[in-house]
């Protein structure tokens, strides 16, 4: 059953092309067409470097530029038919081309398709990271308007998901923006760790033509601080690396976990147990059966999604473990994983965005769960360490009077002033002052603290 359409670029040395099978087996264009505009600008960069070197005419230099501008056109209209026999978006892209100029014959001089995806796919990486960080940008300043409004709202802060200490929900909030702020940090370092050009490096050992690797780095942007072109330091390395691919499905990754843990927490303080919180119609859900369901799809949905990004990324790793150098046809399949980790993350960034902008805080419910003075037991056994007690002792101490106030059936601050000296002759009669959420929020004042001030610092610092 061989194929009777037309033959791939490399059909030269065969006598028949592939059969039918073989073609759907072994395409990328149902998934690397995406990499069109950096292709386009890759081959523009590639055919100036080539009239710079004087390997082709400046004549044949403009028809090239202006034949991949009209065939990107073509492309981003709809207009591009694109064909399976030439396996990919490159070959495909070439082939316009060369209907558009018989210029585009000489563009792929010097350059293999192992080094033009490498750096397709390097650019894709660095404009991937900066929409990303846009995204995490917003989300980050949704959090901390919702901070801003949320200073003087105290929630129980938790452990084993038991009733901790209490805490500013601003402080919580603020939890959030640093994590996502950290992600904002790491896609920055996987946009500059893609940010080297491996053009010129050939299948594997560049070329025997005098190409000028700098030029074309400075063409594509490839350049550090100073504005010095970066390139790969080893042609058979360049073609076989995938380690951006891994750092940026990490980092995908990564903002996954935060995700879901945020969502975690909303899911939890949205449910009637707690309700500190309600979330808009626009992205909750109702139920098909029950009409008084109100359910956080959104945000249960984004617990889900971490799971597909971690699946991305073991994908990635399970691919490249054990491959020979230099490049091998498996990793044609290193580009749905990143492109879907993009598209998963991009989006999930902006519904958590839209889920915490509409989001309604309870302070009634708030201030009924924190209105439990066990919360404030450690500020106690602070109280009597302050005192000159020893903390395990301290700790001893406040733990009797625990289970004493549970034995009596009264909250802790209620226990009768001689049972609590009788526990420990250090407390004062001014031992029920530690129970005031307001002078346990003062009295954290260190760095890193839900102190007001502090956390209005830390505020200020995000805006």
């Amino acid at each position: 059953m061989a194929n009777d359409g037309k033959q791939a670029t490399w059909g030269g040395r065969f006598s028949e092309g592939p059969d039918k099978l073989m073609l759907a087996f072994g395409e990328s264009i149902s998934f690397d067409w995406r990499l069109a505009p950096y292709d386009v600008l890759v081959g523009k960069a590639h055919a100036s470097m080539l009239a710079h070197i004087g390997l082709i005419s400046e004549e044949d230099r403009d028809a090239i530029r202006s034949g991949l501008d009209a065939v990107l056109e073509d492309f981003e209209a709809g207009k591009l038919e694109l064909d399976i026999a030439c396996e990919d978006i490159h070959m495909n892209l070439e082939q316009a081309l060369t209907k558009k100029t018989p210029a585009g014959a000489k563009l792929h001089a010097a350059r293999s398709r192992n080094d033009l995806v490498a750096t397709d796919m390097r650019l894709f990486f660095k404009d991937a990271c900066c929409r990303i960080s846009g995204h995490l940008t917003a989300l980050i300043k949704t959090i901390v308007a919702q901070a801003e409004a949320a200073q003087d709202i105290i929630i129980p802060g938790y452990t084993h998901l038991q009733r901790a200490q209490p805490v500013s929900m601003a402080h919580h909030l603020l939890a959030w923006a640093e994590m996502f702020k950290r992600d904002l940090e790491r896609f920055a370092r996987v946009a500059d760790e893609a940010n080297v050009c491996p053009l010129g490096s050939g299948a594997l050992a560049g070329s025997t033509l005098p190409i000028d690797r700098a030029f074309v780095a400075r063409e594509l942007g490839f350049v550090d601080a100073e504005g010095q072109p970066r390139i790969t330091a080893n042609s058979m390395d360049a073609v076989a690396d995938r380690d951006v691919f891994i750092s940026f499905a990490a980092a995908c990754a990564t903002c996954g976990v935060h995700l879901s843990r945020v969502g975690e927490d909303g899911i939890l303080w949205n449910s009637a147990e707690f309700g500190f919180v309600t979330f808009s119609d626009a992205f909750t859900t109702g139920s098909s059966l029950m009409p008084q369901k109100k359910n956080p799809d959104a945000l249960e949905l984004l617990r889900g999604k971490a799971a597909r990004l971690q699946g991305n990324l073991q994908t990635l790793l399970t691919l490249c473990k054990g491959l020979p150098l230099t490049y091998n046809r498996d990793l044609q399949e290193d580009k749905p994983p990143v492109f879907d980790s993009f598209d998963t993350l991009a989006i999930s960034l902006q519904v958590l965005t839209g889920t915490l902008a509409g989001m309604t805080v309870n302070p009634a419910k708030c201030a009924a769960a924190v209105s439990d003075p066990l919360l404030l037991a450690t500020d106690l056994a602070d109280y009597l360490v302050a005192k000159g007690v020893a903390f395990r002792d301290a700790h001893h101490a406040v733990g009797a009077l625990v289970g004493m106030a549970e034995k009596q059936g009264v909250p802790l601050n209620e226990l009768p002033y001689a049972d609590v000296q009788a526990v420990n002759a250090a407390f004062a009669e001014d031992w029920t002052e530690v129970f005031d959420l307001e002078r346990a929020a003062r009295l954290r004042q260190q760095p890193g603290m839900p102190g007001p001030e502090l956390i209005k610092a830390r505020i200020a610092a995000f805006l």
